[in-house]
């Protein structure tokens, strides 16, 4: 994580990454996290569960690109090349599927 996350930032993360240290960390960098925290934790601090509901959106649908070969192997190291079979795989994916029964 260094130098990823900088200044006005925000962290989204999942509750393996709850702990004072990376929070502290972040604060130093001037970025805010928002983790979800774990259930034993004694200090609550602020969460936002409607930024933590739009990184599990993007998390699933990543999920559902992985199911396609080029893009869970990445077959094409350059970007360009592999940035192809990304939005190929996002439209079959974000689209309907009609397909004919008869």
């Amino acid at each position: 994580m260094q130098g990823s996350v900088g200044r006005g930032q925000t962290l989204l993360a999942d509750r393996a990454y709850d702990s004072d240290g990376l929070r502290l960390i972040l604060a130093e960098r001037g970025a805010v996290a928002n983790i979800r925290l774990m259930p034993t934790r004694k200090r609550c601090p602020a969460f936002e569960p409607i930024l933590y509901k739009q990184r599990n959106q993007i998390e699933r649908f990543n999920g559902k690109l992985k199911r396609f070969r080029a893009v869970a192997t990445r077959c094409d190291k350059r970007d360009d090349n592999f940035l192809a079979p990304v939005r190929l795989a996002s439209l079959r994916t974000g689209l309907p599927t009609y397909e004919s029964v008869t």
